[in-house]
């Protein structure tokens, strides 16, 4: 880790104090990571001693974007993309598993989680570029080179790419991935009560004190107030967040979300945020992408139908936004008092 990350954690540390004999408390520590903010917050009596914990666990993010960032040349999603058309390549079994998931989810959400997107995404200019709506002939050409059917893949660390062109991203998936390695990462040093979170990616250990869920907020996407619904989130579960807010572009009067349709090459419309519970957090981050995709009508059927995902979608309306609530989530999630006025919660 280098010296501006240690003097950051340093500062978490120092402000909170480390006597021994303190009372258990929350206490974060913070990392620049994936290109985003993550932290790491344990419930501990000695913030020093959970110290090391808290870095092995940012160790954790710094590995996972080594591997999977399509920011660099060195990653090996980069060798990936670069020699994955010549020949079928022995890939990192992480980075197999995590496309073996993402091929997985390509085929319950209906195509709409798609990582082969990367040619349109880099087309947009939301990947290494200037944001920009192109041509209709461009996005043609882009979804040439996209599907999930290009991508052959043998379990567990074989692939291949069927056509010259073809190029994966994960990032819709590989930070919820990281969530993951992160809480475990805090299990095998010992922690039984945190909170692990990645840019609303999350995963809960334990509960904090007096609590017997940790809770959480799901943000306002359009920024109106830091959070429309809070809702609890108990030991062992995962949950995440995706929304056309953070990354977007203006042109002609209107707004284009980063969150593209890999079936049509054009950003998705219908709802501006979708949260998702789920067994993992790579399966959350996974499916709240797909979710945005699939629009209000389809994600709706589709969540109520699995036993193992849980959706909170929201959709802008008049005269507030509408906050779709899945049912089995009744009691365990409240609107804000400051979002009275500006959204309402229904469950579906």
């Amino acid at each position: 880790m280098d010296a501006t990350r240690s003097i950051a954690l340093l500062f978490v540390i120092l402000s909170v104090g480390s006597s021994p004999a303190a009372a258990q408390r929350k206490v974060a520590y913070s990392i620049r990571t994936m290109g985003t903010q993550g932290t790491v917050t344990i419930v501990t009596g000695d913030s020093l001693a959970s110290l090391p914990a808290a870095r092995a666990a940012h160790g954790e993010w710094l590995r996972v974007d080594s591997l999977m960032s399509n920011w660099t040349r060195t990653s090996e999603v980069a060798r990936i993309n670069r020699d994955a058309a010549a020949e079928s390549l022995a890939i990192d079994p992480e980075v197999g598993r995590v496309i073996e998931t993402a091929l997985r989810i390509h085929g319950e959400s209906r195509g709409a989680f798609d990582i082969t997107i990367e040619p349109v995404v880099r087309l947009w200019g939301f990947l290494g570029g200037s944001p920009r709506v192109p041509a209709d002939e461009e996005i043609r050409r882009a979804l040439a080179l996209t599907g999930a059917e290009r991508v052959e893949f043998d379990p567990p660390d074989r692939v291949f790419f069927r056509k010259e062109g073809v190029r994966i991203d994960l990032g819709g998936i590989a930070k919820g991935y990281g969530v993951d390695r992160a809480a475990a990462s805090l299990r095998e040093n010992g922690v039984t009560c945190a909170l692990v979170d990645l840019s609303g990616n999350m995963t809960a250990l334990g509960s904090p004190p007096g609590r017997e869920a940790w809770v959480v907020g799901v943000r306002d996407p359009r920024d109106r107030i830091p959070s429309l619904v809070r809702l609890e989130l108990p030991g062992g579960g995962s949950i995440a967040t995706s929304g056309n807010y953070e990354i977007f572009l203006s042109h002609g009067g209107k707004t284009y979300g980063h969150i593209l349709d890999p079936r049509t090459g054009w950003p998705a419309e219908g709802l501006i945020s979708a949260t998702v519970l789920a067994p993992s957090a790579m399966e959350a981050d996974a499916w709240a992408t797909a979710f945005i995709v699939l629009g209000p009508d389809e994600a709706k059927s589709l969540a109520s139908g699995r036993a193992d995902l849980s959706g909170i979608f929201i959709e802008p309306g008049q005269p507030g936004d509408v906050i779709w609530v899945e049912t089995v989530l009744r009691g365990t999630v409240e609107i804000e008092p400051a979002a009275e006025g500006v959204a309402r919660i229904v469950f579906f």
